[in-house]
């Protein structure tokens, strides 16, 4: 319940009953401490009972029947949070850009290291109010919606001439939001303390949506069977005219870093900015087919401004941080689909292995194999390995085991059926390739009878795609994820983010939330809540052991949710992070758009010991400003440092103004399994970092470490 009437409904006569005791923690008798102790930091507390809280079930109600959300990054006592760059920063010949995401940490000694942020993309509300004062100068946002609104907000740029003032005036905004979108290269330096700060390095630089648009040197390069779909002399679909060459990157979402020193960057949600469908030949649909929009509070379709190809977004980017004149490359071997996500296997005289999720609902689970092997891991040439392999995707059984599939020409096209929802109560669509091949995108379909005569028409990938040898190929890696649906890929729960165990060698994978959508979801038989539910909207991490060359076991090891529906407490895992010891530190994305998850507060960095029991616990380590999404956990060498990413404070209400609030109601339920009421103060908006009403709210990157500059986990 959103509303201040709550406050008559539960009771209480006005706001001067609510205090901030929640927060900042009760007074816990030698009885009931021996859960907090467990971890090596006092945990931040959150407006929910969780089993790590300490108290017992009478100290969860005096506790959490009155609380205040804050807007601000908390941490454990004894620990502090330094601000180590914002949007608007200066960053190399430009900015430090907009909702900055993954976090590519590489340490060069122990003094100097270098970071490489993702720019995910603009959250129009926030952006458009502290625009001129974070960049210095007036965004003529207001006039170009006022311009654009006879036509609902949305043009095809391509449909107007050279010249013409209304593109000029879209190309200012377009130029403003795609310059704080990509990638950025950051010099850290470490003093004597132990601080984490800011330093000027030759190696600063930022690579943003647009760059190779003026200067084709500054062209990003591409890779791989793709390449062949991009320079194809005769196509169904767009040619942007460019070959093998790419105009910048957008929707930088996840990522990880190699061992030979680079960092992989996934484009995610490319999909707001370009068309996704391809044709059959793997070439783009015109870019009219995801027009510019333009209005109040919302922002998209920006790659229509510039003619963009669809099909050369969605991929895996590497940047080698150290090296500012080397190309960036988007590996087209790696296949194209929203991209979120990227783990790296690498043993000397094996083949280089690569895991990554297409985040969407019922997106699919992928690993890259090399062709060729690795003969000494932190050497640079290993990028080559990238270039040529097999991709594969996973498919899962409701037994625990499962198999990886090759997505090549050969494979069979055997689909998951639409009875397999239905027959769960889940009405989900199964979406594959368009039966008619001259049309782009997919299609959906609701009965096993449509799906077997699909199956009947098309025997393999290469009767649903267009080419020869590479091009072919290509073809099926640009339309990865409906060729992986074709072929009967299992559909799953958003995959977010995959990261190697270093004690077991087993893949972990945050599978954020289990709710269907209107066009897919995942397989309930599989990805089934703690209760068998068919549907489970908190997200797992699942822990994958490769036991052959094809094969593998996984289990479910975290459940999100509340801790009296079999959850530890936080909602919708996103990234992941391991330290040495193989303690996991997860990171959560609950939709601020939404009230299903206003239980749980806001988005926090958790932290889950390893437990050879099974027996997960979780304590908060963290808890981000309002309206925000906390990313790109990692940690310094010493583990001394934890780095995370606050992205989008402010979403949905933007800047906070002074006093404005509002009141929440929720049910909970003690340790003891008593439900009571809680009434729970939320600011709206946000104004992190500055924290002084009416300063607009920044996405920013922030290091947090003990006062004392010992290890994090210090006991």
């Amino acid at each position: 319940m959103r509303r201040r009437s709550v406050l008559s409904l539960l009771g209480f006569g006005g706001v001067g009953v609510l205090t901030t005791k929640g927060l900042s923690g009760c007074v816990l008798d030698g009885r009931n401490i021996s859960a907090a102790r467990d971890f090596p930091f006092q945990p931040v507390r959150v407006p929910l009972p969780v089993n790590s809280d300490g108290l017992n079930a009478d100290q969860q109600q005096a506790t959490y029947r009155e609380q205040v959300l804050e807007d601000r990054l908390t941490v454990p006592e004894g620990f502090r949070s330094d601000l180590l760059a914002a949007w608007g920063d200066p960053l190399g010949t430009s900015r430090f850009g907009y909702n900055n995401d993954h976090l590519g940490f590489l340490q060069h000694d122990p003094k100097r290291a270098s970071m490489t942020v993702n720019f995910e993309y603009i959250s129009a509300m926030p952006w458009v109010q502290g625009f001129e004062e974070v960049v210095g100068r007036p965004l003529p946002f207001a006039a170009l919606v006022s311009a654009l609104q006879p036509r609902d907000g949305v043009i095809d740029c391509g449909a107007l001439p050279a010249g013409d003032l209304l593109l000029q005036q879209i190309r200012v905004v377009a130029d403003e939001a795609m310059t704080d979108l990509g990638i950025g290269v950051m010099t850290l330096q470490r003093d004597d303390q132990g601080n984490w700060t800011r330093a000027q390095g030759a190696q600063d630089r930022r690579i943003t949506g647009i760059s190779g648009l003026e200067d084709p040197l500054q062209q990003l390069l591409s890779s791989g069977p793709a390449t062949a779909v991009f320079t194809a002399s005769n196509r169904q679909g767009y040619d942007d005219g460019l070959g093998d060459r790419i105009i910048g990157t957008f929707a930088n979402c996840g990522g990880g870093t190699t061992p030979w020193g680079t960092v992989l960057s996934a484009e995610e949600n490319f999909q707001s900015q370009v068309p996704e469908p391809v044709y059959a030949d793997g070439s783009a649909a015109a870019p009219s087919q995801q027009p510019f929009v333009c209005r109040e509070g919302k922002l998209g379709g920006l790659g229509n401004v510039y003619g963009l190809a669809g099909n050369k977004y969605g991929w895996m980017v590497e940047v080698d941080p150290m090296s500012p004149d080397q190309p960036v490359v988007k590996h087209t071997a790696l296949g194209r689909f929203r991209h979120e996500a990227v783990a790296v296997r690498a043993e000397a005289g094996k083949p280089l292995q690569v895991y990554s999720g297409c985040d969407r609902r019922g997106g699919h689970l992928y690993r890259f194999v090399s062709a060729d092997s690795i003969e000494t891991i932190q050497d640079k040439r290993n990028s080559r390995l990238f270039e040529n392999g097999e991709l594969q995707v996973a498919r899962f059984h409701a037994d625990g085991s499962g198999e990886w599939l090759a997505v090549t020409p050969e494979a069979v096209v055997d689909p998951f059926l639409p009875s397999r929802f239905s027959d769960r109560g889940l009405g989900c669509p199964v979406e594959l390739p368009h039966r008619d091949r001259n049309q782009p995108g997919a299609e959906l379909f609701r009965e096993d009878s449509a799906v077997e005569d699909y199956c009947r028409r098309f025997n393999s990938l290469a009767d649903l795609y267009r080419g020869e040898g590479d091009a072919l190929q290509g073809a099926i890696l640009v339309d990865a994820y409906l060729a992986a649906s074709a072929i009967g890929a299992t559909p799953t729960a958003r995959p977010e983010d995959t990261k190697i165990d270093p004690i077991t060698g087993d893949l972990l994978i945050a599978f954020t939330s289990g709710s269907p959508g209107s066009s897919g979801g995942a397989d309930p038989a599989v990805f089934r809540g703690p209760d068998g539910q068919n549907s489970w909207p908190n997200g797992w991490v699942m822990r994958l052991s490769d036991s052959g060359e094809k094969d593998f076991t996984w289990r479910m090891a975290v459940t999100g949710g509340t801790p009296w529906a079999g959850g530890l407490g936080f909602t919708n895992p996103d990234n992941v992070a391991l330290d040495s010891q193989g303690n996991l530190w997860i990171v959560t994305d609950r939709s601020m758009k939404s009230s299903a998850g206003d239980v749980f507060g806001n988005n926090s960095c958790w932290f889950v010991p390893r437990n050879g029991n099974g027996d997960e616990t979780a304590a908060c380590f963290a808890t981000g400003p309002m309206e925000c999404e906390v990313t790109g956990v990692c940690l310094d060498q010493a583990e001394a440092s934890l780095f995370l990413a606050v992205q989008h404070p402010g979403e949905v209400y933007g800047t906070r103004a002074k006093g404005d609030d509002e009141f929440q109601a929720h049910d909970l339920v003690d340790r003891a399994g008593r439900t009571f009421q809680q009434l729970r103060k939320v600011p709206l908006g946000s104004n992190w970092p500055a924290q002084a009403p009416g300063r607009p709210p920044r996405p920013g990157v922030v290091a947090i470490r003990r006062q004392n500059g010992e290890a994090l986990l210090k006991a």
